[in-house]
């Protein structure tokens, strides 16, 4: 398979559909997840829709999926954001709320407005706690993508592996299963990397 190219065809296919939800749920998640975790109103109007989602599996989101987009790639990265988002958002929310008040008093009073306390106190204070939860969620975000493509897909670990059990083909089994460790290990080496840099202020 690696000679042929298809077993690099099917780990490229399964990142592509992480990267792609995992990257858009992190763009919606963040900045909402600030404004819920310092405005009491806001959480007041998403707690209840929050709560709603925050239990639902990424599988039960698999048949709507089907009949909103069908057999196709925007169907399986909307798996990956629906698994991932609400657990992305609770991260940022709590990463938020855990800020230090007497630093938020400390900039109104040197005259910092809302946005510069956002930008200035708040987003750099939770930043750690975000991007350690956001890694968590990035693991989840497999999670969601291999039930997405064990269901309806033509390429991808997950169809590399349910394609194995339906021929009876053990090794191509557990070849997708060490080459989705082996995908999530790379990610994880390219995010450690990326924290360093994001967050050099800590050193």
């Amino acid at each position: 398979m690696f000679t042929e190219g298809t077993l690099l065809g099917h780990a490229l296919a399964s990142a592509r559909r992480v990267m792609t939800g995992f990257f858009v749920a992190t763009l919606l998640a963040v900045p909402l997840g600030i404004i819920l975790g310092t405005s009491r109103v806001a959480r007041a109007v998403f707690d209840p829709i929050l709560s709603f989602i925050r239990p639902l599996p990424s599988m039960s989101w698999i048949p709507l999926s089907l009949l909103w987009f069908g057999i196709t790639e925007t169907q399986k990265y909307s798996i990956v954001f629906m698994g991932t988002f609400a657990p992305a958002l609770i991260y940022v929310i709590e990463a938020t709320r855990s800020i230090d008040p007497i630093l938020i008093r400390a900039a109104r009073n040197l005259g910092a407005s809302r946005w510069q306390v956002m930008r200035e106190v708040i987003l750099p204070g939770s930043l750690p706690q975000i991007i350690s939860g956001l890694k968590v969620i990035l693991g989840l975000s497999w999670t969601c993508v291999i039930s997405a493509e064990l269901v309806a897909a033509k390429e991808g670990l997950g169809f590399m592996i349910m394609n194995g059990k339906e021929f009876f083909q053990t090794d191509a089994v557990v070849l997708g299963m060490v080459m989705i460790s082996i995908t999530v290990l790379i990610t994880d080496i390219l995010s450690r990397m990326l924290e360093k840099k994001l967050l050099a202020w800590q050193q």
